[in-house]
């Protein structure tokens, strides 16, 4: 795992929805926005699943998951990879039942999906697109 610098942090924390990009298996992708996604700590994420369906089927297939954030005061825009871990009982789970339901009791909450960060990516255009910060 990495530790998200301040401005990546800060990007997540700010932008709503959020794209989130997952694969299946044999590599067909699928993107969805997310509305509820929570930094834990610089190296972790969590996102409550609602309403996946492709995307939860994809993340018990394949754990890798991409995450695109951007800031358009400080026109900053970061791609972040890392490893999903889909949790439906235990402390994570109930921690994400409270928030969620704390912001919208109707909403199912059927599962907590931890991100743990491994790779984050300028995302934004110019010279330095692509390139890997930590």
């Amino acid at each position: 795992m990495v530790k998200m610098p301040p401005d990546v942090r800060e990007t997540l924390e700010k932008q709503k929805p959020i794209p989130i990009a997952t694969a299946s298996k044999d590599g067909v992708p699928n993107v969805v926005f997310v509305g509820l996604l929570k930094v834990v700590d610089d190296e972790t994420l969590m996102l409550a699943d609602n309403f996946f369906c492709k995307t939860a089927a994809n993340l018990i297939e394949n754990p890798k998951i991409s995450i695109l954030c951007y800031n358009s005061e400080t026109k900053k825009s970061f791609q972040i990879k890392g490893s999903a871990m889909v949790c439906k009982e235990g402390l994570n789970f109930d921690e994400m039942r409270k928030w969620v339901h704390g912001i919208n009791p109707k909403l199912p909450a059927k599962a907590c999906v931890m991100v743990n960060v491994e790779e984050i990516y300028n995302a934004m255009w110019g010279p330095a697109a692509g390139e890997k910060l930590v």
